[in-house]
């Protein structure tokens, strides 16, 4: 049960005053993003950081208010010159002056009674606003705030700057934020005595306190006390609730299953590729792990084309020979529908029985595949992660496998085991993630690291072009078309959109189709599975050679003989993602090239981007920079799943406060690990607080 003294905290916004529905959406929007499918609490509010501040007490005059500067100014209005009758598009405005210079005060739309009022000519008012110089001219476009000398003593100096989304204004959020930390209950102190002694942080309470009501810019720098104790809690919350998971792993005990090799020896002679030494030294590490009494819990981080797929087959070979059935599950049927074709002829090889169960399997094919997979007459079932939501009953699940799924979370983990009780657990990912991010979220995981290519492997050359060049590119693809090559067109939208201006999928395939014809194919999200499979399919056996995309083919979709890949919008593109994309060629015996086309003019940060493709092909590397560009939680795709992103602290600049956080769970776990008694009540608090609270059924369950 929720500790009662939080529940102020998990009301819904709409308990504040002022926010009716309207509003609470607004909120949820703002607070949970894409995952809208609870209202946002107000825990959330107090945990919206502000990220800049407007500093009134820079009142420089108007002659000396720098260009784009917030400033604050006492002036005396002049006059008002109103827009011509009849023409609204011309804005109303009111001249003042101080005793250095002129400005014209901007105002669109403005009602003629409401400007009267507030800017009588000949009165002294003070207006905090933006200022905008243009041909020499100051002017100050709908100033933030208008008061008299009485309101402005009212008027706070400095005041924080919030992430906004539509339909919410600075001062509204401003003011949900105040009303939610006046609901914030008094806590008990869950941080470890000595270290908060060591490094002179508040309480947590305290720390809230000075990031929403700042002094100064420094108030809000994420290296100030404040931010580093609430990026410590938030730590420490992660790391408590992996080290419990690790724990309930460890107590659980698995099957301990030997094997002999020949079912191994099998897998490998029919595979005909000699494996590298890092694949030969993850299998060796995994069939010890098997071997053990204890429960394995594994990542295997591979970079893209290292070849994974083996390794875990040779795992899934290791448990058959030892009578255990293994589970391989896809984030998309297409991937899962892709191992099956690649994993099929090497399990017949290797006398492996193999099946897949997605949602397009129904009806009696599913029944009869359910009972042969409860009677133990089925090796490896491929699959989706629906696997585990419904009536999925194994003989006995020995090894679970999680393909290219960085957000498999402490929920889904808890889940599988619950699903396979002493099954041992893999999980792969082809996203090369940095350090500090495998322990904030994997930190409960043994890690093996592919860190060399197959043999035989090429290097894609990279080439980054502006759109205006498009003429030439396609001149290109039509000699690489002439020559019998495959490629890939990948463009960031499915249709159209008015908010987006970027070429999409269907408005490109149109284009190319006008040119190149039925060699021409398109597969993207929204189309059915059975349509996405029928363009792979063409697209793999040639009928179609050049194949417009989205991000779909993203991950895991091998066709050897593709050799060039264009990503439209690459300034549209996140670093991992262009990567893991460019990882779509170069699998074969041909050289690959990747042509990265962009729209000008670039920012900062998309010429960055663009510039790290082009030096490197290590996904190790481009992980690490991403890391540093984006920040971890798109480095980790948690902003758009929904998954523990976080809010307060930054895996990047907090690497420090991560080990601090994993000491003190650790500690924790040696001293007190069923959480009992008053500091035992704290750490369940702030598991609660920060979304952790899955973890207390660990404690309980023992």
């Amino acid at each position: 049960m929720r500790p009662e003294l939080l529940n102020p905290l998990f009301a819904p916004v709409s308990a504040l005053e002022g926010v009716g529905p309207k509003l609470e959406k607004a909120f949820t929007r703002l607070l949970r993003g894409n995952d809208d499918t609870q209202p946002a609490r107000i825990g959330d509010l107090i945990f919206h950081l502000p990220t800049a501040l407007i500093d009134r007490r820079n009142q420089p005059g108007i002659a000396a208010a720098p260009q784009g500067a917030i400033v604050t100014l006492k002036v005396r209005v002049d006059r008002h010159q109103p827009p011509p009758r009849g023409n609204r598009r011309v804005p109303w405005r009111v001249f003042v002056h101080d005793e250095t210079g002129e400005m014209a005060l901007v105002f669109f739309n403005a009602r003629s009674e409401w400007i009267a009022r507030t800017l009588p000519v000949g009165e002294t008012r003070h207006v905090s606003g933006k200022v905008d110089w243009f041909n020499g001219r100051p002017s100050m476009v709908h100033p933030d705030h208008i008061v008299d000398e009485a309101g402005f003593a009212d008027l706070p100096l400095v005041e924080p700057v919030y992430p906004l989304v539509a339909g919410l204004s600075l001062r509204g959020v401003q003011k949900a934020v105040a009303n939610a930390l006046d609901r914030l209950p008094a806590l008990p102190e869950w941080g470890e005595p000595s270290v908060l002694a060591r490094e002179r942080w508040p309480s947590f309470e305290q720390a809230l306190a000075r990031v929403h009501h700042p002094r100064d810019g420094l108030d809000l720098d994420p290296l100030s006390p404040a931010r580093k104790r609430l990026a410590h809690d938030e730590l420490l919350a992660g790391q408590l609730a992996l080290a419990l998971l690790r724990e309930r792993m460890r107590k659980t005990r698995g099957k301990a299953r030997q094997t002999s090799g020949r079912l191994t020896s099998l897998v490998e002679a029919a595979f005909g590729h000699p494996l590298t030494s890092s694949q030969r030294f993850a299998i060796s590490e995994i069939i010890a792990d098997l071997a053990k009494p204890e429960r394995m819990s594994r990542l295997l981080q591979g970079d893209v084309g290292s070849g994974k797929t083996i390794v875990a087959l040779m795992a899934m070979a290791a448990v058959a020979e030892s009578g255990g059935q293994s589970a391989l599950m896809a984030p998309t049927e297409i991937l899962a529908r892709q191992h099956m074709a690649t994993l099929a002829p090497l399990c017949e090889a290797a006398g492996l029985r193999i099946a897949i169960l997605t949602g397009r399997e129904k009806g009696a094919t599913r029944e009869a595949l359910l009972a042969e997979l409860e009677a133990g007459d089925i090796d490896i079932l491929v699959g989706t992660h629906a696997l585990f939501q419904g009536p999925v009953a194994f003989h006995d699940l020995g090894l679970a496998i999680v393909d290219e799924q960085h957000r498999f979370g402490v929920h889904q983990r808890l889940a599988l085991s619950d699903k396979g009780g002493s099954a041992d657990l893999l999980v792969m990912t082809a996203t090369p993630i940095p350090r500090t991010l495998v322990l904030t979220y994997f930190g409960d995981m043994d890690v093996s690291k592919l860190t060399d290519k197959p043999v035989g492997r090429l290097p894609i050359r990279t080439t980054v072009m502006p759109s205006s060049r498009l003429d030439e590119l396609l001149a290109h693809i039509a000699g690489a078309l002439e020559r019998g090559e495959k490629l890939y067109w990948i463009c960031p939208l499915v249709e159209e959109s008015d908010e987006v201006d970027a070429v999409s999928a269907e408005e490109r395939f149109k284009t190319l189709f006008e040119r190149f014809g039925p060699l021409t194919g398109l597969v993207h999200g929204r189309m059915n599975a059975a349509e996405k499979d029928e363009a792979m399919e063409a697209f793999r056996a040639g009928r179609t050679r050049l194949l417009v995309a989205t991000t779909v083919v993203e991950v895991g979709v091998d066709v050897p003989d593709a050799t060039i890949m264009v990503i439209e919008h690459a300034e549209r593109f996140g670093l991992a993602q262009m990567h893991q994309l460019r990882g779509r060629v170069g699998r074969g015996s041909k050289p690959s090239s990747c042509i990265l086309l962009y729209r000008a003019p670039l920012g900062e940060i998309a010429k960055a981007r663009l510039t790290i493709m082009r030096e490197s092909e290590d996904g190790f590397r481009i992980a690490e920079e991403d890391l540093k560009l984006r920040g971890e939680g798109q480095v980790l795709g948690t902003r758009q799943s929904g998954a523990p992103g976080f809010a307060l602290a930054s895996a990047e600049l907090h690497a420090d406060i991560l080990e601090i956080a994993r000491d003190s769970a650790r500690m924790v776990m040696a001293t007190n690990p069923e959480l009992a008694g008053e500091r035992g009540d704290a750490l369940r608090c702030l598991l609660y607080l920060f979304g952790q609270d899955q973890a207390i059924r660990l404690v309980r369950s023992g």
